[in-house]
């Protein structure tokens, strides 16, 4: 029997917490990181199963970080909340949306806790989040300050400030904690594309980020062996 990620089948041969193939593994790389600001990330159901989603990513890099999936079948989506004494926003270029930056200036004093709630999934199921999920359509929407490149190479982009969601929880972290995650970050997100491409053989070893694991094979392990060391994130 397949193993199962928020009830998806699991391909075997894939690692059952980073999601690449086992001799690839990049779980090393994923240590909850202590940050002030709490992630929620709300992702459709279909997100689940995805080997290419990065949602999943930053829920395993952060520290009381939590993923709510929506519009599963026969299920109660689970409920988007945040604790009383913190302030939430909304990470999507929606009409209403304000820099990120300028709204961070424009608080009265820093604020001590930010509940960063971001929607996770296609372009288009991620722009019905906001008026879909009860009570998102009340707090602040906020954008990212300028079009940053996406380096994400395993879905199509339909426009320049479409970003992969570890990338945009990259890059807003950057603006609320600073450089230090965002590097990180970002250093995660580019180890598991590259390693992925590695694996279909559109680039080459030595333009992996971090270099390819003793061992590895670009057709998959030889053998269907258990998904270790990755183990499911609890979310």
């Amino acid at each position: 029997m397949r193993n199962r990620i928020r009830g998806q089948a699991l391909d075997p041969l894939r690692c059952r917490r980073c999601r690449l193939h086992t001799d690839l593994c990049a779980c090393d790389l994923l240590a909850p990181q202590a940050i002030a600001t709490r992630l929620v990330l709300v992702a459709h159901r279909f997100e689940g199963r995805k080997p290419t989603n990065t949602g999943h990513l930053a829920v395993a890099c952060l520290q009381g970080a939590r993923m709510c999936l929506r519009g599963q079948l026969g299920v109660a989506d689970e409920p988007v909340t945040w604790e009383p004494t913190s302030q939430p926003i909304f990470l999507f270029p929606c009409p209403e949306a304000r820099p990120l930056d300028e709204w961070l200036a424009a608080q009265p004093r820093a604020p001590r806790d930010v509940t960063l709630i971001v929607p996770d999934g296609t372009w288009r199921q991620a722009k019905r989040v906001r008026r879909r999920v009860t009570g998102l359509a009340d707090i602040p929407a906020v954008r990212l300050p300028s079009i940053f490149p996406s380096h994400y190479r395993l879905r199509r982009a339909h426009a320049g400030d479409q970003l992969a969601t570890l990338e945009a929880v990259a890059r807003a972290l950057g603006i609320l904690e600073g450089p230090t995650i965002e590097a990180h970050l970002l250093r995660v997100f580019r180890t598991v594309v590259d390693r992925t491409l590695w694996s279909n053989g559109r680039i080459a070893s030595a333009d992996v980020t971090g270099g390819i694991p003793v061992g590895a094979r670009r057709d998959g392990p030889v053998k269907r062996q258990p998904a270790e060391p990755g183990t499911l994130p609890t979310l």
